[in-house]
Order: structure tokens, then sequence, then C-alpha cells
């Protein structure tokens, strides 16, 4: 704590407001910083500043707005358009995480003299005593653990991170934030990502790359065509609402061919798979994977995690195979290996293994 500088990134909600308090009160030299993102941010931005503003004014603590539009804009925004045209379902709050709150922030507070950054996540970072490696390790309240989408942190980054709400739940949060007097202590979480407020990806896609997506046909399982649908772009794997088709049964997305347009159609368990694929691993109990590693898996952060086998490939990357099919395994999405309550690394899934 002597001679420790936290920059601690404020959105304006609770979480970061009770992280930077925590801090003020373990005794760390503190400022606030909130990042101003681009056009595509949703509404209340400046509402946000103000808020965050408020906090550090009522802790006692400097408060610092950075333009990170362009930076945003590049690292999060471009890539997930892009992975979205390829046919990809990309999880941009996993890419923001990486490459800008801890990333362009992370080096713009090293620059500035600050020793680590803090943020008001639900996860807990531990030391290996044995290796010195950093573990990312889950939040004492599972129902809030976020770890899933911080799992793409190296061990550069995790050195200079705190994480104070590691060991509290919302509800000790928001009690925390009302003693302090924090008129957020109510506010609500933020449910969107945060450039597309209505979940609209089609009509954001549109509006960002100025591309008209259009319609395409429906596939059955065999290739046959079975109907028209809007632009493949509007639909994701396993999706059954919004197809404006009746076949007679229930029908689910299988598969999605950008190139050509088409988006097949079956039922339920066309969607199972053993196994998937990954890269872009990033690894915490050690280096590099060299043997088949017992683990539990998550596909997405909503579920739960699933019992596995990651083998290590030959070009780096990684296979999981799961003891049971799961549901839907949907390349571009992130896959984060757990065992007990840290994690083992995570990926980016590239195939279904079926």
């Amino acid at each position: 704590m002597e001679n420790s500088r936290v920059l601690v990134g404020m959105s304006g909600g609770v979480d970061s407001s009770v992280a930077a308090c925590l801090l003020v009160q373990q005794g760390y030299a503190c400022t606030g910083a909130t990042m101003q993102l681009n056009n595509h941010q949703a509404p209340g931005q400046a509402g946000d500043i103000a808020d965050a503003r408020n906090v550090c004014r009522r802790l006692g603590i400097g408060h610092q707005v950075f333009d990170f539009r362009e930076e945003f804009a590049r690292l999060v925004i471009g890539h997930f358009a892009a992975d979205y045209e390829s046919g990809l379902t990309p999880n941009p709050c996993i890419r923001c995480n990486q490459t800008l709150k801890f990333g362009v922030l992370l080096d713009k507070a090293r620059a500035l003299g600050f020793t680590h950054v803090a943020s008001g996540h639900y996860a807990r970072i531990r030391r290996d005593p044995d290796s010195g490696r950093y573990l990312l390790c889950k939040a004492a309240d599972p129902a809030k653990d976020q770890t899933y989408f911080l799992a793409g942190l190296d061990q550069a980054q995790l050195s200079g991170i705190l994480f104070p709400l590691g060991e509290l739940n919302k509800a000790q949060v928001r009690q925390l934030a009302e003693e302090q007097g924090f008129h957020n202590a109510r506010k609500r979480d933020s449910q969107d990502i945060c450039f597309v407020p209505q979940g609209d990806y089609a009509a954001f896609l549109r509006d960002f790359t100025g591309k008209d997506y259009p319609p395409g046909d429906y596939l059955d399982l065999k290739g046959n065509v079975i109907g028209r649908h809007r632009g493949a772009i509007h639909y994701t794997l396993g999706q059954r609402k919004g197809l404006g088709i009746a076949l007679g049964a229930p029908a689910y997305v299988c598969q999605k061919d950008m190139a050509r347009n088409t988006v097949t159609l079956g039922p339920n368990e066309a969607l199972f798979s053993r196994g998937l694929e990954a890269r872009d691993w990033n690894w915490y109990p050690f280096p590099v994977l060299t043997a088949p590693l017992r683990v539990t898996a998550k596909i997405r952060h909503s579920q739960w995690a699933a019992p596995a086998t990651v083998h290590p490939m030959e070009d780096g990357g990684a296979k999981v195979l799961f003891d049971q099919p799961q549901r839907a395994i949907t390349p571009g999405q992130a896959v984060v290996l757990y065992q007990a309550d840290f994690v083992v690394g995570g990926g980016i899934i590239t195939k279904a293994i079926p």
C-alpha cells in the first residue's frame, strides 16, 4: 500500500463507486477516472461522468475524464463489427476489458505514475507463492462472479490491477454506498452492450458500417431451400424466436454462412456438440498447456461450468471435450476453464466438434 497510487475506473455506477471508497479507506492514494467513449455509446454518458465526479468529490479525491473514443472505436467496436460480419458472435465486453479498461487505461495510468488500476468487477486476484504467477479467482459471491469476462487478462495486466469488491456481494455493496450517502446507491446495473443499448445488432451494424445486409435463403440440414430470411446478420446460433417461418415443428438456427448469406435451420438436438476448438488462449497457473487437464468449462457467462478435459493442440490452440454434449457452442464466444475457484485459462471458440 505504501507509495501505491491507484487510478480507479469509475463508470458512475455503484460498484466502481464503492470500489473507490474501499481503497480510500484502506489508505491508497486514489484518483477516479471515467472513460469517454464514442458516439455509439448508450445515452447517459454525461450523467455517468457527473455521477462519478460527485462520488469522487464526496471521497475527497480527484477525478479525470479520458477521451478514448478513437481507441474504443478501433479496438472494440471495429473488431465487433468485423467479427459479426464474418459470421462470428463476439463478446465485446471481454475484448473491452482486455484492450481498453485494462489495456489502454492501464498503460495511461502507468505513464502518469500510478501503480495500479482498480475497478468494480466482482473477481479476486491471488499470487501463487511457488510459481509467482498471478491467478484470476472467482468472486466470493457466485451470483456476481465476473471472471468469465476477465479471462483475457494476462500476467502483466493482473500485476497492476485491484478488485476491491471480490469478497463482497451486491447487497453489501449497495449498503456500503448508502452508508456513505452516495446518490447512486440504488442505480440500476447496465444490462445491454453499451454501444448496442437496445440489442439490435443489425441496426447498429448498418449504422456503423454503412452497409446493407440483404435477405437470403433459409436451408434445412440437407441444404434444401425452405424459405427466406431477413439477412444472416440478424440471427445467432440457437435462436428460435423471430425466425418468421413456420415448419410444423420447432426450428432453431444451426448454422450461418455469411459468404452465401444462408441460415440453416434444424431441430434442437442438432445444436449439441461434444466439444470445441479455441485459439488465443490465456493461461494462468502455467504459461502454456502441455498435457490434457481435467477442468470445468463455460461457453457462455450465464451457464454453469460443465465437466470437461482440455487437450493441447500442435498449433498452439486447445480443444475442450465435454463429458456431456453442450448446446449451441458458438464460434467467436469465449470458453473459460476452471479448477475449484480459480481460472485455468480462457480462449476464443473457433469451431464446435460434432
